[in-house]
């Protein structure tokens, strides 16, 4: 009996309470309401805005590099903006909310150097355009096709299609080898000929070889020429200009044909020897040693 009366009186009081805060209620519920519709609503416009932004750029043919940091940049700002929004839209003080972020934005930066560094490397990276969407380079130990610059990362794709992600902040402080900057690219060959091989025959066959490729350059000139002298070989440079499209092509082709040619011509192609002398000693003077 007791308990079905105490069970009442909660209820009334729940019932009284209710009655006493209804304006209370449909207030924060609608706030509530606001916000969630201001979250979802935001967010889908975000992404609109930044895709449709993203696509104008490419529109535009702007390097992919550079749109896609920037919508990157937008979309993350704009989200921020539009929790802000959101916590607003339910009684949160934004002033202080900011006052907040930003206490907490200087100690999460003092234990995220290091992904602050990599944004202010991803910025310059950028504005210093070093390399752009397409381009292979070689930086922080490793090589690739430039994929994209994200905020923190750039994206590498190696020849044999696997994703290389390399902090920004190491890329800058490291050295950027850029193959794609330039149109034309010289082939750097050395070719080891037996030292009995007629040098004058030799240069002659490799330049004849270079010159029927159409795809070598005849400005600047190809380079044929001794350049060392060699324990076991003497060493021709073969220096040829293309196309950087063609360097890879070019410096295959040109390896068997050479090889091909010399062989025809008779010319030797030298391989690293050891010559190994074995000394017999005599019975009587190796029985002495050993006692």
């Amino acid at each position: 009996m007791d308990t079905e009366l105490l069970n009442t009186d909660m209820l009334n009081e729940a019932q009284s309470w209710i009655l006493n805060n209804q304006g209370l209620l449909i207030e924060y519920s609608v706030n509530i309401a606001a916000a969630l519709l201001t979250l979802i609503i935001g967010f889908m416009a975000v992404g609109m805005l930044t895709g449709g932004l993203n696509k104008v750029l490419k529109a535009r043919k702007v390097d992919s590099t550079i749109s896609d940091f920037v919508t990157s940049l937008i979309k993350y700002g704009l989200l921020a903006f539009v929790l802000i929004a959101a916590m607003s839209r339910v009684g949160v003080q934004t002033a202080s909310f900011v006052a907040i972020v930003g206490a907490a934005g200087l100690a999460v930066g003092l234990a995220l150097q290091g992904s602050l560094s990599n944004f202010a490397a991803g910025v310059l990276l950028i504005g210093f355009r070093f390399f752009k969407a397409g381009d292979y380079v070689e930086a922080a130990g490793t090589a690739g096709t430039v994929h994209s610059v994200q905020i923190f990362t750039t994206i590498l794709l190696t020849p044999d299609n696997r994703m290389i992600v390399v902090p920004n902040a190491k890329i800058l402080n490291d050295n950027i080898i850029n193959y794609s900057r330039e149109k034309t690219r010289r082939i750097d060959l050395v070719i080891g000929v037996a030292y009995s091989a007629d040098l004058k025959k030799t240069k002659e066959v490799l330049t004849r070889i270079v010159n029927a490729d159409p795809r070598i350059l005849k400005e600047p000139e190809c380079r044929v020429a001794v350049n060392n002298l060699g324990a076991s070989s003497v060493d021709f440079i073969v220096r040829p200009w293309v196309q950087a499209e063609d360097f890879w092509t070019v410096r295959f082709d040109l390896l068997e044909k050479i090889k091909n040619e010399l062989d025809a011509n008779g010319i030797g192609i030298p391989f690293p020897q050891m010559d190994v002398h074995l000394h017999q000693k005599e019975p009587q003077r190796l029985k002495q040693e050993v006692a």
